[in-house]
């Protein structure tokens, strides 16, 4: 872990920390976890050992000004006809045509999906994809990802310094970070007038059968390790603790208490309000207020939240490496960057983002999800890393829940 001194900006501090744990390494699948959940779970964790690495494609941008990029729902700028407004404008600028495909609905089922192809070095038809620090570090680690041309993406300059060094790729050399958050509950405020306040309050009874929680791991255990008391971003918790809340989650999801555990997949079960609660991620709410009506309220939990970071990533088999630089450049412009922060309500790795955010509407600076102060930071919580035994064991355990719920 490096010794540098964390930033003085409290939007950035939080998050550097993040990048400094993800790092991982791989160890042996434990024994004694159930068969299906455990091949499910190697299957997201394998590393492919002693494969070659494979090699980049070659880069045909010079005649080919198309690009794929997979991401997540509810992750970018939309207007009411289902256009993406700063990329309607990148490709008038460059010429280049985007085809953004919603296809993350979370890291593990992403990787799952694509992994075969990356370690024969196969296009995964994602000239860039967007994933979490943790996930990020084990693609390049396994020779994954492109090595980024700095020289395409000057706008690089812009950068939050703090995230400029991450463990697992120092210098930016593979990836550059696209949106931070947190992740939180939200109710809905007209079946659920007194709100929320901690993870607890879901499991009132009122609420039985109509609760959702997230398939990423790191989120949903991590909120409810934060509400028996665990600092998770503290080296000093390990089985014991995350026995104890994974008895909580077998608790609720066998007494029908929770309905569903997915991913970005949550938010149509909110809309059709099969679920009227959940763990849930914050820019989702904002925008799912806007899409289907206001009456969705998210919350940091009183005993806290996690803290998260998403990354840009080029894919070992891209032949399109060159338009996808050109793509990250333009979104590290201050304002496209403030433009996009606007709509997602997700916190801006871009400094200058919060001056030009002004322009736009002066209370925008001003928003926690976008742009949080010191007081918003102090309650939000990361993941700490985990070693290669810790993540085979802790996935398979949560796996055997998802898969049994």
């Amino acid at each position: 872990m490096s010794s540098r001194p964390l930033p003085q900006d409290p939007i950035v501090r939080a998050l550097v920390a993040q990048a400094r744990q993800a790092q991982l390494t791989r160890r042996g699948l434990l024994a004694g976890a159930g068969a299906g959940a455990s091949a499910l779970a190697l299957a997201a964790c394998s590393t492919g050992g002693g494969q070659a690495r494979p090699s980049a494609a070659a880069d045909v941008s010079d005649t080919d000004k198309t690009l794929n990029w997979a991401n997540w729902a509810a992750y970018i700028d939309e207007d009411d006809d289902g256009n993406y407004p700063t990329l309607v404008r990148f490709t008038e600028e460059t010429g280049i045509e985007v085809n953004y495909d919603v296809a993350v609905d979370d890291n593990n089922t992403y990787y799952g999906k694509v992994k075969d192809q990356l370690a024969l070095g196969q296009d995964i038809g994602a000239d860039t994809v967007c994933l979490t620090d943790w996930m990020v570090s084990r693609w390049i680690r396994l020779g994954y990802t492109q090595e980024l041309d700095h020289g395409n993406i000057p706008n690089i300059a812009n950068l939050a310094p703090a995230l400029a060094n991450p463990s697992f790729d120092e210098g930016r050399a593979h990836s550059l970070p696209w949106q931070g958050g947190f992740a939180g509950i939200c109710w809905n405020t007209e079946k659920v007038p007194g709100g929320l306040e901690t993870v607890e309050d879901l499991w009132n009874s009122e609420l039985k059968g109509r609760v959702g929680v997230l398939s990423e791991m790191r989120d949903t255990m991590g909120l409810i390790m934060l509400q028996n008391g665990v600092d998770i971003s503290s080296p000093d918790w390990g089985d014991a603790e995350f026995d104890a809340a994974i008895e909580v989650l077998d608790e609720q999801v066998a007494n029908g208490q929770i309905r569903n555990i997915k991913g970005n997949s949550y938010l149509e079960d909110l809309k059709s309000e099969d679920t009227l609660a959940a763990i849930c991620w914050s820019g989702d709410i904002t925008v799912l207020n806007a899409e289907a009506g206001d009456k969705w309220q998210f919350a940091i939990p009183t005993a806290g939240g996690t803290l998260w970071n998403d990354n840009f990533l080029i894919p070992i088999g891209s032949p399109r490496k060159t338009n996808a630089e050109t793509l990250i450049n333009y979104y590290y412009e201050p304002e496209v960057a403030a433009e996009v922060a606007a709509w997602v309500n997700y916190i801006t790795p871009v400094v200058g983002a919060q001056e030009a955010a002004v322009a736009i509407d002066p209370e925008l600076a001003e928003n926690q999800l976008i742009f949080p102060n010191e007081e918003t930071l102090s309650n939000a919580f990361i993941f700490r890393a985990l070693d290669g035994a810790e993540e085979q064991k802790y996935q398979t355990q949560f796996q055997q829940i998802l898969l049994g719920s």
